[in-house]
Protein backbone atom coordinates (compact mmCIF):
# COMPACT_ATOMS: atom_id res chain seq x y z
CA UNK A 1 0.00 0.00 0.00
CA UNK A 2 3.16 1.78 0.25
CA UNK A 3 3.83 2.29 -3.31
CA UNK A 4 0.74 3.34 -4.03
CA UNK A 5 0.08 6.18 -6.02
CA UNK A 6 -2.39 9.05 -4.06
CA UNK A 7 -5.08 10.94 -4.40
CA UNK A 8 -5.68 13.70 -2.33
CA UNK A 9 -9.47 14.45 -1.23
CA UNK A 10 -10.10 18.11 0.82
CA UNK A 11 -12.26 17.73 3.49
CA UNK A 12 -14.80 19.98 1.57
CA UNK A 13 -14.93 17.20 -1.09
CA UNK A 14 -15.04 14.28 1.51
CA UNK A 15 -18.24 15.94 3.68
CA UNK A 16 -20.06 17.05 0.19
CA UNK A 17 -19.27 13.04 -0.52
CA UNK A 18 -20.79 12.41 2.56
CA UNK A 19 -23.74 14.12 2.90
CA UNK A 20 -25.23 13.97 -0.48
CA UNK A 21 -23.63 9.86 -1.50
CA UNK A 22 -24.10 8.72 1.70
CA UNK A 23 -26.61 10.39 3.73
CA UNK A 24 -28.75 10.94 0.84
CA UNK A 25 -28.85 14.56 1.57
CA UNK A 26 -30.25 17.13 -1.23
CA UNK A 27 -27.62 19.24 -2.44
CA UNK A 28 -29.46 22.53 -1.22
CA UNK A 29 -29.32 21.36 1.90
CA UNK A 30 -26.42 19.96 2.08
CA UNK A 31 -25.14 23.55 0.86
CA UNK A 32 -27.02 24.97 3.57
CA UNK A 33 -25.47 22.45 6.42
CA UNK A 34 -21.80 23.36 4.85
CA UNK A 35 -22.31 27.20 4.66
CA UNK A 36 -21.92 26.98 0.98
CA UNK A 37 -24.02 28.11 -2.19
CA UNK A 38 -25.84 25.35 -4.00
CA UNK A 39 -23.50 26.13 -6.95
CA UNK A 40 -20.36 25.95 -4.80
CA UNK A 41 -21.40 22.54 -3.35
CA UNK A 42 -22.05 21.19 -6.41
CA UNK A 43 -18.44 21.58 -8.13
CA UNK A 44 -17.32 20.07 -5.01
CA UNK A 45 -18.80 16.99 -5.41
CA UNK A 46 -17.65 17.07 -8.96
CA UNK A 47 -14.54 17.78 -8.22
CA UNK A 48 -14.60 14.67 -5.27
CA UNK A 49 -16.17 12.65 -7.46
CA UNK A 50 -13.94 12.64 -10.06
CA UNK A 51 -11.17 11.81 -7.94
CA UNK A 52 -12.44 8.58 -6.25
CA UNK A 53 -12.82 7.58 -9.83
CA UNK A 54 -9.66 8.28 -10.97
CA UNK A 55 -8.45 5.89 -7.71
CA UNK A 56 -10.65 3.26 -8.36
CA UNK A 57 -10.01 2.95 -11.97
CA UNK A 58 -6.51 3.44 -11.25
CA UNK A 59 -5.91 1.64 -8.41
CA UNK A 60 -4.85 4.82 -5.83
CA UNK A 61 -5.28 5.42 -2.74
CA UNK A 62 -7.60 8.23 -1.54
CA UNK A 63 -5.97 10.30 1.22
CA UNK A 64 -8.46 12.97 3.10
CA UNK A 65 -6.48 15.88 3.97
CA UNK A 66 -7.30 17.66 6.79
Amino acid sequence: MANLAEVALSMSEFEAIRLIDFEGMSQTKAGDKMHISQSTLSRILSSGRKKIADAIINGKAIKIEK
